[in-house]
């Protein structure tokens, strides 16, 4: 009797252990879509004239996968004019997380797409093709709010009416997590 006791005891456990689940979905199985919105302050040094410009920003990150992300970007730069000058970015391309530390994710991106520049004393305007490099780091604050500490960019606009500009600046935000 005491055998078939120990027995039952064990297929019992065992069933139990069997059927079970984790209290965490294996990462391999976990949804990996998820799209963040945010606001952005930003301080860009246009590359024409003596002023910094200062702007604010909306950016969307859409994640596919742990690897895949699409960044989207739109900034206006109109405080702290000289003479009227002021630059738009509207920008979409490939973001890649370099490695999670805790809750702070470096990551580096590559954007394209197009720049709006106003030139002095509203003499004329221009849209031209941009391409920008750069990385930063958001902290994830909770499951919905995302600090993004500091997000560098270095920009290129090739076909620019004298040759080429290249504007240079930094922002920092806060964005939220919808699904």
């Amino acid at each position: 009797m005491r055998r078939l006791s120990l027995f039952l005891l064990v297929c019992l456990l065992y069933a139990g252990a069997a059927t079970a689940r984790a209290q965490v979905t294996p990462s391999a199985y976990d949804k990996t879509i998820s799209l963040t919105a945010g606001g952005l302050g930003s301080m860009f040094q246009p590359d024409y004239g003596p002023n910094t410009l200062y702007g604010v920003g909306v950016y969307v990150d859409l994640k596919l996968t742990r690897w895949v992300q699409v960044e989207a970007e739109g900034r206006w730069l109109r405080f702290h004019q000289f003479a009227n000058v002021n630059q738009d970015n509207y920008l979409i391309g490939p973001r890649v997380p370099i490695r999670q530390f805790g809750r702070v994710t470096p990551y580096v991106k590559v954007l394209a797409g197009v720049a709006r520049m106003n030139f002095q004393y509203n003499y004329a305007y221009g849209r031209f093709a941009d391409v920008a490099m750069g990385g930063g780091a958001d902290i994830q604050l909770n499951r919905h709010w995302t600090l993004r500490a500091v997000d560098f960019e270095y920009q290129k606009w090739p076909n620019w009416a004298f040759g080429t500009l290249a504007p240079y600046g930094v922002s920092a935000g806060i964005g939220y997590k919808i699904f």
